[in-house]
């Protein structure tokens, strides 16, 4: 059987139909921060459908990290864009963020108008060591495909150590690893190019329905006229509701406050949610005051343990700022208006990004100093992912600097053991940790 012919017999490429439910349901299952869902897209993307080759799949990534704003949610949309076209992309990226979305704003509606609620904080309580457990996964699971000899190895170990205990920006690291391996890439590409003609991984690409002997798809060749296309529909939608709310409401008004801010803060805030979240609470706590350091810390534990990007506690913000200051509207309705308006102005970007600078990447794929360069950005971000991982699981297993939480870590082991031995989908494990959390609450208390 040729390559071609067993390619066709072990995957075909999915309908629109079937992408739309998937990016559907990875929306609704997409907990644990940009580490947990990078970790549910390889798995399943990957690992389990096979739509997109493990290569290319990491050369999205890296390009991704590169970019300002939320790294997960760009990731989907430059999968979706290359299944499926500008279509794909925007129910992609779409259908990652409208699900956390209506489910924050619930939330946001609840514990402004009542305060916290106790049955919704004990389903969060069994929810977060399943996400500790799922980002733990992730780091293995590219760790393993990223880290394929000591040098590899000595970036992620020198990339955590740079940003978990020296504080590192983010950028910084990324920036040092590119030239590392541009510069390894050129002195010894045997080494830097990641190794990646592994006869395992050759076979596991050439079963993905985009591979890595694949060209990139037509509409994913860069031209000119469609880059001018792209700034003028993606940057009119971007600021266009802004304006609008401006003209309506007065250039003072909290919501276009909110709109101009997030949405500068969407050009410059490079790194990921944990990037963005010291910058944006400072402006929104001490500079706009549109809420208080308390509520700053409540709005995080909520993104946390929504599914969705964490970076949507940007949002809560939004919905914050209008509640406690409408400035002429109903506290509801402004809070409401907030939340749109800062969701926009932080995820529409994503798709100028993508959409702008997707076919460039696509086209510098099989360039060898340029996949030198990116294996080393892969390495760092190993290292990366897994200081989200000990962030995460040092405010989960010993909360507010106690003793351990005995009830996390088991629930956190079996999770980590169910979905790594026993090969659990993160649906069940994410269902059942939140209803032991419950249980537990209520047996408890």
């Amino acid at each position: 059987m040729t390559t071609a012919s067993a390619k066709v017999d072990s995957v075909s490429h999915p309908s629109f139909a079937e992408a739309f439910r998937f990016w559907l349901k990875l929306g609704c299952i997409s907990f644990g921060g940009p580490a947990g869902q990078i970790a549910i897209m390889q798995t399943e993307l990957v690992e389990r459908r096979r739509w997109i080759s493990q290569s290319r799949f990491l050369h999205a990534l890296n390009f991704c990290m590169l970019l300002p704003g939320p790294e997960a949610t760009q990731l989907a949309i430059y999968c979706g864009w290359l299944l499926h076209k500008t279509w794909g992309g925007i129910v992609a990226g779409a259908l990652f963020v409208i699900p956390s979305m209506f489910v924050l704003w619930g939330l946001s509606f609840v514990y402004a108008a009542y305060g916290n609620v106790p049955w919704i904080a004990a389903i969060f309580y069994g929810l977060k060591p399943a996400v500790l457990a799922i980002v733990a996964f992730a780091v293995i699971r590219i760790g393993r495909k990223a880290l394929r000899n000591p040098v590899m190895w000595c970036l992620a170990a020198a990339s955590f150590t740079g940003i978990f205990f020296l504080k590192v920006p983010f950028p910084v690291i990324v920036l040092g690893a590119g030239i590392i391996g541009f510069v390894g890439g050129k002195l010894a590409p045997a080494i830097f190019s990641g190794g990646e003609d592994h006869s395992a991984d050759k076979r596991e690409r050439e079963l993905s329905v985009l591979d890595d002997q694949d060209e990139s798809p037509e509409h994913a060749r860069p031209s000119l006229s469609r880059a001018i296309r792209v700034c003028l529909t993606w940057g009119l939608l971007w600021w266009l509701p802004i304006l609008a709310l401006g003209f309506w409401q007065g250039w003072n008004h909290t919501l276009f406050q909110e709109g101009l801010f997030f949405g500068k803060a969407a050009i410059v805030t490079f790194g990921g949610a944990y990037a963005v979240l010291p910058y944006v609470a400072q402006q929104a706590v001490e500079h706009y005051h549109w809420l208080a350091p308390g509520q700053m810390m409540d709005g995080l534990g909520l993104a946390e343990t929504t599914p969705g990007p964490l970076i949507m506690v940007l949002q809560f913000v939004g919905f914050m700022g209008g509640w406690s200051h409408p400035m002429g509207l109903s506290p509801l309705l402004a809070a409401t208006l907030g939340a749109f308006i800062t969701t926009w102005a932080t995820f529409v970007p994503c798709f100028l990004w993508i959409f702008l600078g997707g076919p460039h990447i696509e086209q510098l794929r099989g360039n060898k100093l340029i996949t030198s360069t990116l294996s080393t950005v892969t390495a760092a971000v190993v290292g990366v992912i897994l200081n989200l991982a000990v962030w995460f699981g040092l405010h989960v297993l010993f909360p507010a600097g106690k003793a351990i939480d005995w009830f996390a870590l088991t629930v956190g082991l079996v999770a980590f053991f169910g979905m790594l031995k026993l090969k659990w989908s993160v649906v069940p494990v994410v269902l059942a940790s939140g209803a032991a959390g419950l249980i537990y609450q209520l047996v408890a208390h």
